[in-house]
């Protein structure tokens, strides 16, 4: 899919490309490219002179080949963009390509972005866009917002997590955790970890990005204070995230207390009634040996009721006892 993105009147104008035709009757400062086939790819650098390359979605770590300057003053960043989905939560690389030596927009340059399916954070970006004349003013602005909005995106998942860790903290403060519960428990703080990993690791990314646009003096004395501002409201993001670490660590070592505790009630359960049942064992391998008891020979048809009875009352006194020490719970 080929997007554009036209300035006019202070707002930010989208058009779905469909043809090259189309595509040579505008003037855009933002070129958005999502799952490209080659014949857009075509298109773009037919119009533009610019050639996508085709390791744009590569999984490169390393900072010289995912910042850099072109000899033409191309700049190319490759950053990672989170999708907090609940259930299938990723991130999502894109490539920007910010020509800034167009010759249809020498004052504005042009954006490009290559990803493979649409993110929150511009859809974010295009709906402020339309909605606040002034917002954007040249393609630099753009990448600046889309790396102001992935942050604020970010703080808001950070503000998800810390809701759903303070129900999940309800839960286990509360007691009498059960393991059915303390199983839910787990898996949610499991999840909230992953998460909280995933937006710590998607804000380290964004830092890197904006602080190469910093390092290149490509931006105005505004969008650099806009750039910085970005960082500090990073920085309050990542002690937000430390936090929120510690409080999973918390949750999961309360909880696997409540584990033991169960466990320990189980086990001290089964030790006191194996130790009641030691009398009755004792009283039946004493008249089980082949000797002659005169108590037995004395009570007669009655001696086989007397022993069991015996053995009943051997067990049923330290039960008793137990319960009342409060061992039995």
């Amino acid at each position: 899919m080929l997007n554009i993105f036209t300035l006019a009147n202070g707002r930010l104008f989208q058009e779905e490309i469909e043809s090259l035709e189309e595509l040579s009757q505008f003037q855009p400062i933002w070129v958005d490219l999502e799952s490209p086939t080659h014949e857009e790819k075509r298109w773009v650098a037919q119009y533009f002179g610019l050639s996508v390359p085709e390791d744009a979605m590569d999984e490169d770590i390393e900072e010289s080949a995912r910042f850099y300057e072109e000899d033409n003053g191309d700049l190319h960043i490759r950053s990672d963009f989170l999708i907090a989905d609940t259930e299938t939560s990723h991130t999502v690389r894109v490539a920007f390509i910010l020509n800034q030596h167009n010759a249809e927009l020498k004052s504005r340059g042009v954006l490009f972005s290559i990803h493979d399916e649409d993110l929150p954070v511009f859809r974010l970006l295009r709906l402020r866009a339309r909605r606040m004349p002034g917002l954007i003013e040249d393609a630099k602005d753009v990448l600046l917002k889309l790396f102001d909005a992935d942050a604020e995106y970010s703080a808001d998942s950070l503000e998800s997590i810390h809701d759903s860790l303070e129900a999940t903290s309800r839960k286990v403060l509360a007691g009498n955790v059960t393991d059915e519960i303390a199983s839910e428990v787990l898996a949610n703080i499991a999840s909230d970890e992953d998460m909280n990993g995933r937006i710590r690791r998607n804000v380290m990314d964004t830092r890197r990005a904006v602080s190469f646009m910093l390092r290149s003096k490509m931006l105005n004395a505004e969008q650099n204070e806009e750039a910085r501002q970005i960082l500090r409201d990073i920085d309050s993001l990542d002690s937000h995230t430390a936090f929120l670490f510690d409080k999973v660590n918390f949750l999961m070592a309360a909880t696997v207390g409540f584990i033991n505790i169960n466990q320990n009630r189980i086990v001290k359960i089964f030790s006191v009634a194996s130790l009641a049942l030691l009398p009755p064992t004792l009283i039946a391998s004493v008249y089980g040996m082949n000797l002659k008891f005169p108590e037995l020979e004395f009570l007669g048809v009655w001696s086989y009721p007397y022993t069991v009875c015996l053995m009943i009352a051997s067990a049923l006194i330290p039960m008793w006892y137990f319960g009342r020490r409060g061992w039995l719970k």
